[in-house]
């Protein structure tokens, strides 16, 4: 195992370790539910980076068309899909606890951020519609590039103009406001952890493949 992957290992099991044993004061609304903050958000930040690599391999693909960019751009958003299921499972869990719901549409974050994933759904389900391993190579980066360009407008630009009940909309205090310093003391470690676990699952996914395309 190379030496990367155990420090991400163990800078996990840290991470989580101490996420749940730390100290934090109750509060308001959040209660100890605010442990959620060391899942939900950096869960996000992943997606994000994931999702920007898939968006540099398919500008990569489409400059000299070499099938290894294509796999590369497939298997880091897939990855970036994951994680941002995840993130909306973490967030519809909070949802329950602090607004007596799972899902509410009057929320325009979650549904927009419900949007933001199928479009990475449809990135799949056009993939499987092309036989020519080329043709979908290039018809799926073009729509990747498009697909990343969409979530800055979708998570963050278009639900910061509407009202909402999420924190750091406006009349709710942000992250910034509400958390106490020993929750950030595992937040931005966690941040590290999880797009460093994501790299893994990338190398991970992709040696898979280049196995399968060799058999």
């Amino acid at each position: 195992m190379k030496i990367w992957k155990i420090v991400v290992s163990v800078w996990m099991t840290i991470v989580i370790t101490a996420g749940f044993l730390i100290q934090i004061p109750d509060i308001p609304i959040l209660q100890q539910s605010a442990r959620n903050l060391f899942l939900h958000v950096p869960m996000w930040f992943t997606m994000m980076v994931a999702f920007a690599m898939g968006f540099y391999f398919s500008i990569r693909y489409l400059n000299d068309e070499q099938m290894k960019w294509d796999r590369k751009a497939e298997t880091a958003t897939s990855v970036g899909l994951l994680f941002g299921i995840c993130g909306l499972f973490t967030g519809s869990l909070w949802a329950r606890f602090t607004w007596g719901a799972w899902w509410t549409f009057a929320e325009p974050r979650m549904n927009l951020a419900a949007l933001a994933m199928l479009v990475f759904v449809a990135y799949f389900i056009l993939r499987s519609a092309f036989n020519d391993p080329e043709k979908k190579a290039k018809i799926s980066a073009v729509y990747n590039i498009f697909g990343v360009t969409t979530i800055p407008f979708l998570l963050y630009i278009i639900p910061r103009q509407l009202p909402s009940l999420h924190p750091g909309a406006e009349g709710n205090p942000a992250f910034s406001e509400i958390t106490a310093p020993e929750l950030r003391y595992i937040f931005y470690p966690a941040i590290i952890g999880f797009i460093g676990l994501s790299i893994w699952i990338m190398d991970v996914v992709n040696r898979y493949k280049i196995l399968r395309e060799r058999v």
